[in-house]
């Protein structure tokens, strides 16, 4: 049940989670069907059954895996990248204009308002995120970019906050320069700097 001639479980798997980020990135969660995902993945309603429980898990298992995962990326390029740096280099990207895996946040996070099979998965993921931020933020405090007295969760709730923001306010609604994001951006990254740190970077300017 839910195997396609010629093709395994692991593709078939993932043909439903490229087609469900671009069907409710066009569509939305409520006028998205799951004959619609099916379709569009070209399989049966009894393969997609046989992967995903329910639309709200379909969309929280594309988010999960095709949603825009631009720290673990960054991370993986270069686990040696200063923290500061990190939070800086994604930080300024926010301003841009989202592709279809940038949306599906948009989606989950709205349909998780109204649905709670979609908000118990979210909050899990959304648990995740947060907890891979304050482990940075640890990294930071540990190394001595980031103040010590700061709390990493806090922090990390701030980060998500512009992150999933940014999905909202997008490019076409408002829009600032490159350069004035970038100029914020440091300013901000400034005063999360131990107080010796930034007493310095002061004195110096």
């Amino acid at each position: 049940m839910g195997r396609i001639a010629g093709v395994t479980a692991a593709e078939t798997r993932e043909r439903l989670l490229l087609a469900a980020v671009d069907v409710f990135a066009r569509r939305g969660y409520d006028g998205t069907r799951v004959a619609d995902i099916a379709a569009a993945a070209d399989v049966s309603g009894g393969a997609l059954y046989a992967h995903f429980g329910s639309k709200a898990e379909l969309l929280v298992a594309a988010l999960r895996t095709h949603g825009r995962q631009l720290l673990a990326e960054v991370l993986a390029a270069d686990p040696g990248r200063p923290v500061t740096d990190v939070l800086l280099f994604i930080g300024r990207r926010l301003r841009r204009r989202r592709d279809a895996r940038g949306y599906l946040i948009v989606e989950a996070l709205t349909a998780a308002r109204r649905d709670e099979d979609v908000a118990r998965p979210m909050r899990d993921y959304v648990g995740e995120r947060a907890d891979q931020l304050a482990d940075l933020v640890r990294t930071g405090q540990a190394d001595g970019e980031l103040d010590p007295s700061l709390s990493p969760d806090a922090l990390a709730h701030f980060c998500l906050l512009l992150s999933m923001g940014s999905a909202l306010i997008t490019p076409d609604l408002h829009a600032v320069t490159e350069e004035e994001w970038a100029t914020l951006l440091a300013r901000v990254a400034a005063g999360l700097a131990p107080p010796s740190v930034s007493a310095q970077t002061g004195t110096a300017q």
